[in-house]
């Protein structure tokens, strides 16, 4: 993080020598200055759920790493979350404590059986408030299977409908293509969130991520929106990462969020011990980081 001075004050110190004391201005990578985003007030009463897709055709971005600690750190904020598994590596399951290859019925049987029950296959997790809809290998099917079906594109909808009320966040974990899959999530979203890696070569693909979007809104949900681009896998010592974002601050303007991931071991250790970094290092920076977007979510409207 970035800090400037603002025009300086002039003070004394017990010596007599002129000393300038400056409020700090925290700039964010893109040299806008950085909001502090409050802590949100608790909720009242819990749902409708708004439903986000962790969304880029391209793999290794974070998609996975933010989905579960972004739910992490809603449900320390008193969210009810529900993380849905939407790729058939069933990475954001594993992520969270969950062996989906032990699993009889996944979210796979909730896309083929119209008489499966959501409730029945939802998994509790270690983290108080997040819930995880596991899926495993047989999801890859799924987009063969449905080719032939009536609204294809609508199945997810259907299937989170039943549970909708009953959560104030859904995050939807995308496999890295742009697929019929995507095309459920991006379906039954209210919002996209764009998970960037600080990469020139990730940046070429979310021009044709964006034209999907536009695609589906116009085509079969008007009120998707994109709730935000965020960069991860910064490196603030590199002039590369750096002018990743400012590249897509000067394409995408206020869609690129003020909160960034910068690149940290801690994230694999996470994934390795199957917890959240909220839980595995709580007071480590990445930790933050995630906390950090919960927030700037909650204050931007996308969550609750």
């Amino acid at each position: 993080m970035t800090s400037v001075s603002s025009p300086s004050e002039i003070t004394s110190d017990t010596l007599g020598v002129e000393v300038r004391v400056a409020d700090e201005v925290r700039l964010d990578p893109a040299g806008r200055a950085m909001p502090d985003f409050a802590v949100p007030a608790p909720l009242a009463q819990h749902g409708p759920a708004r439903i986000i897709a962790m969304c880029n055709q391209k793999g290794g971005v974070g998609k996975t790493t933010t989905t579960i600690n972004l739910g992490a750190a809603l449900a320390e904020y008193g969210r009810r979350v529900l993380l849905v598994d939407f790729d058939p590596q069933g990475a954001a399951s594993v992520g969270l404590g969950v062996n989906p290859h032990g699993l009889d019925r996944t979210v796979y049987n909730l896309m083929m059986e119209r008489d499966a029950d959501v409730r029945e296959i939802i998994v509790g997790t270690a983290v108080d408030g997040l819930d995880v809809l596991p899926a495993n290998i047989d999801l890859s099917a799924a987009e063969v299977q449905l080719v032939g079906e009536v609204a294809r594109e609508s199945v997810l909808s259907r299937v989170l409908r039943p549970v909708a009320d009953e959560y104030d966040v859904i995050l939807v974990d995308c496999q890295p293509s742009l697929g019929l899959l995507t095309v459920n999530a991006l379906t039954a979203a209210h919002g996209v969130l764009i998970p960037l890696e600080c990469e020139f070569f990730a940046l070429r693909g979310v021009a044709l991520l964006v034209e999907t979007i536009d695609k589906v809104r116009d085509r079969l949900n008007p009120r998707l929106e994109v709730d935000g681009i965020l960069p991860t896998m910064y490196d603030s010592r590199t002039l590369h990462s750096r002018e990743v974002v400012a590249r897509v601050h000067e394409a995408f303007g206020d869609q690129l969020l003020h909160t960034i991931i910068a690149r940290t071991v801690k994230f694999p250790d996470a994934s390795v011990a199957a917890e959240p970094i909220t839980v595995y290092a709580p007071a480590h920076a990445g930790s933050e980081s995630y906390r950090r977007l919960a927030r700037e979510l909650v204050s931007r409207g996308s969550v609750a």
